[in-house]
């Protein structure tokens, strides 16, 4: 695979960037609404922070892709481990959280240098750490082999522990050997609890942070076959479809135990989205494309759709 692809702006080596376009100005003058990544690099997670700046893992060899969201340019930058990236998060510190899928463990990693800065390891066998949320008081990974969450807490100021903490799940969750369990994870809008969709029942479970009880979001009815990322803003709860080649938009209740949905947004740009992560009026997905048989030249790209 080739390390870099193209070139970031020199925004990114620390002049300030600039903010997304306002509402008023059409934003596909200025944002690309597709995103080109490396051939070969097989996606699955996506973060944006504050800066207009995409960042992707790779599932081939863990590599981390950055990319300018208003020119589409973008570089490897930060190589690696030869494990996976699944999904990740930025934090306000510049950081990104990383789940480290089959390897059983996740990194945090600087967003500007690409170094590595804080390790854990989880888990050794019949695991995949999944995907990350950041809450104000700590980081939680899935395990999509196990009925728990990981849970990195943080210090003062953000500081790193040098050990997670594992946290039960009980309840409603129930895992299915052999499958795919606990997926994408998000916050509810209260802040008081989490929320992960469980794949192989197609259901949404709302998570106590403190004990890991768990109970069944009431959907109205609705199933989200193939559910994988989440994403909470306001009032509104985005799940990817990934297979489905779909975006499930709910309203939810201030605490997550309930949720309507509102639409579901297809477009024929999709080829298995997995995650989503949004920036100004804009979300972003990247095409995992799990039925096209991976090779390292392979073509891949995020597209972005507007916020519903």
């Amino acid at each position: 695979m080739s390390r870099t692809f193209g070139a970031l702006a020199a925004v990114i080596l620390g002049v300030s960037l600039v903010t997304a376009a306002p509402a008023a100005a059409a934003p596909s003058l200025s944002f690309p609404a597709e995103l080109p990544l490396p051939n070969g690099f097989q996606p699955e997670g996506i973060a944006i922070g504050h800066a207009p700046i995409a960042y992707f893992g790779s599932l081939a060899d863990g590599d981390l892709f950055r990319v300018d969201l208003r020119t589409g340019k973008g570089e490897v930058f930060s190589q690696g481990p030869g494990t996976q990236s699944v999904g990740l998060k930025a934090d306000k510190h510049n950081r990104l959280f990383v789940a480290g899928g089959a390897a059983g463990d996740a990194r945090v990693v600087d967003a500007k240098t690409g170094n590595l800065i804080k390790s854990y390891k989880f888990a050794d066998a019949d695991t995949f750490v999944n995907d990350v949320v950041l809450t104000d008081e700590a980081a939680y990974f899935t395990d999509s082999r196990k009925a728990v969450l990981y849970r990195v807490p943080f210090g003062r100021h953000g500081k790193l522990p040098d050990a997670h903490t594992t946290l039960p799940l009980t309840g409603d969750f129930v895992v299915t050997p052999g499958a795919f369990n606990a997926n994408g994870i998000a916050e509810t809008p209260d802040g008081r609890s989490l929320l992960i969709v469980q794949s192989v029942t197609a259901q949404l479970h709302l998570v106590d942070k403190k004990t890991g009880e768990t109970e069944l979001v009431d959907l109205g009815g609705e199933s989200l076959v193939n559910g994988d990322g989440l994403l909470v803003r306001g009032r509104t709860l985005y799940v990817v479809q990934n297979r489905s080649n779909a975006v499930a938009v709910f309203t939810i209740a201030e605490d997550g135990s309930h949720a309507k949905l509102r639409e579901r947004i297809t477009d024929p740009r999709f080829d298995v989205p997995t995650t989503v992560a949004s920036h100004g009026k804009r979300l972003y997905l990247p095409n995992a494309r799990f039925t096209t048989p991976p090779t390292p030249e392979t073509p891949y790209n995020a597209v972005s759709i507007p916020n519903s």
